[in-house]
């Protein structure tokens, strides 16, 4: 096979070190998009968070917003009020998804009839 050229299209494998699926896999699940969308047009507490996002249990918002905390693409910021006050906002970095946010939740409006349609099938 010596001399011959490569005649698929296929891209090289990507040797990043997993970082790439690493992001991925954080900003992909359930829960986490729904969270930063949530948070674009500024700071929600918890229980706003909540009601905001249907579906979500209290574990699995305590959860996502840990990660997303750790990840720096959003902030928690804990007030020194009586009763406590917990604020959570997007990161100058979690500002960055939010194109990519809009642009996947218009492309599944857009396409939701037509998928639907294919599940049926």
């Amino acid at each position: 096979m010596t001399g011959l050229t490569r005649t698929n299209s296929c891209p090289p494998p990507m040797d990043d070190g997993g970082a790439v699926r690493e992001v991925l896999d954080r900003i992909s699940d359930k829960w986490s998009l729904l969270v930063v969308g949530a948070l674009r047009e500024g700071p929600l507490r918890f229980g706003a968070l909540e009601k905001t996002i249907t579906g979500i249990s209290q574990r699995m918002l305590t959860l996502t917003l840990k990660h997303l905390v750790e990840d720096g693409l959003i902030s928690r910021t804990a007030y020194a009020e009586v009763p406590p006050r917990v604020e959570y906002e997007l990161t100058d970095l979690g500002k960055t998804l939010m194109p990519l946010v809009i642009a996947l939740a218009e492309w599944a409006l857009e396409h939701r009839d037509e998928i639907n349609a294919n599940r049926r099938r």
